[in-house]
């Protein structure tokens, strides 16, 4: 079943099936600052958010313009809160144990280093030190 999602401002549509990771946050509201349960599924570079695991995303995060993920539970006076920044708006969010919030850190900021001009492959640098010399 092909799942996607349809920016309202751009009229893009994203296809979130087959996600590089899930999982269930709970996020601060933009504009009335209440905390909601939502779903998170993160497909390349977009990060989208539903109701529910079978719910249509109602939102999304395109981690291309994001400059930073990281712990905040100072700022969100929450447990194993991260808040990603863009540009634009700081998204609060917490997870249910820290060790969620630390695969949604790692996960996020893979996604971030992937988008990332910096990162390409044709940066100039030569070599694959990404494969694993271990096997």
């Amino acid at each position: 079943m092909s799942r996607t999602y349809q920016d309202p401002a751009t009229g893009i549509r994203y296809d979130y099936s087959n996600p590089d990771y899930q999982g269930w946050l709970t996020k601060q509201s933009v504009w009335l600052k209440d905390w909601r349960r939502r779903y998170f599924v993160l497909k390349s570079s977009k990060l989208f958010f539903c109701k529910g695991e079978s719910s249509v995303p109602h939102g999304m995060i395109d981690l291309a313009s994001c400059m930073t993920v990281k712990s905040a539970e100072y700022k969100a006076h929450k447990r194993n809160a991260l808040e990603v920044s863009t540009p634009d708006t700081t998204y609060l969010m917490f997870a249910d144990s820290e060790k969620e919030k630390d695969d949604w850190i790692g996960a996020i900021g893979r996604a971030i280093v992937r988008c990332s001009s910096t990162y390409t492959n044709d940066d100039g640098m030569e070599g694959d030190d990404d494969d694993d010399d271990d096997a």
